[in-house]
């Protein structure tokens, strides 16, 4: 499975009670890559991601992650195998530092008991140091490495978002699942996020990017899927997508995006 897609999602169908999020979605996402899936409010967006990342069981359907079927695993599971995401609402632990905030994403990855760091053992220890470093390391990758003792809650909107993609980072991902990493972002902070993100793919990290500000999309995504109630109505390349009839008459309005 190493030459195929990372993530395959085959006819995946939500369902609420009576109202169905989801219909029949088949979703492949290379190796890679900067996927973007794009589409109107309520179109199922947030719903395809809680489902990827396992807040959701899928009502029908499979979705495979480099190879493995995930469905129905719980959300802990899932980040283990390497998917991690960022929220449309910024979800930090605000009193904590910004250094603390990528140190608990890291702590993923430290197999250290309870009882052996309360009682800060010696290898604990070494371990801590280690965590500590690596997390220094993605600060400075994301650029907030001179932020490292500021309390998250003080940092603006668009470092805030930064430091979780930072977070998310610090499980050592092999897909980021990015949850509109620019909504309410200034146009100078959407710029630095949309860097961030193109210099994550340079790092070999997928990113799934749901996000509904087109020029990001168009600047930076090298396939684009489109939702519309719930349904898949087109796939392609921005410039494919730009031009898609059936997508600028249900998002694109005249079709002037960027």
């Amino acid at each position: 499975m190493t030459n195929g897609p990372l993530l395959v999602i085959e006819d995946l169908v939500m369902s609420f009670g009576g109202l169905t999020a989801l219909m029949n979605i088949q979703l492949r996402v290379a190796r890679g890559t900067i996927k973007a899936v794009i589409g109107p409010n309520g179109a199922g967006k947030t719903t395809l991601f809680n489902i990827i990342t396992g807040v959701l069981s899928p009502t029908e359907g499979h979705i495979h992650f480099t190879g493995r079927a995930i469905s129905g695993l719980k959300a802990h599971q899932i980040a283990a195998l390497g998917i991690s995401r960022t929220f449309q609402t910024v979800e930090l632990f605000t009193n904590m530092t910004v250094l603390e905030n990528v140190m608990v994403g890291r702590h993923l990855r430290i197999n250290s008991s309870f009882f052996g760091c309360g009682l800060a053992l010696p290898h604990i220890r070494r371990q801590e140091r280690r965590l500590r470093a690596q997390a220094m390391e993605i600060l400075d990758f994301i650029g907030l490495a001179d932020k490292s003792r500021l309390l998250a809650e003080n940092l603006p909107l668009g470092e805030r978002k930064i430091l979780e993609i930072g977070r998310a980072l610090a499980t050592d991902p092999l897909l980021l699942c990015l949850d509109e990493p620019a909504a309410g972002l200034n146009e100078t902070e959407t710029e630095a996020a949309a860097r961030l993100i193109q210099a994550i793919k340079e790092q070999g990290i997928t990113v799934l990017l749901v996000e509904h500000d087109m020029k990001v999309i168009m600047n930076i995504s090298d396939e684009i899927t489109v939702l519309n109630y719930g349904e898949k109505i087109a796939e392609g390349t921005p410039v494919h997508i730009q031009n898609h009839p059936q997508v600028i008459e249900a998002y694109l309005g005249d079709g002037t995006i960027i």
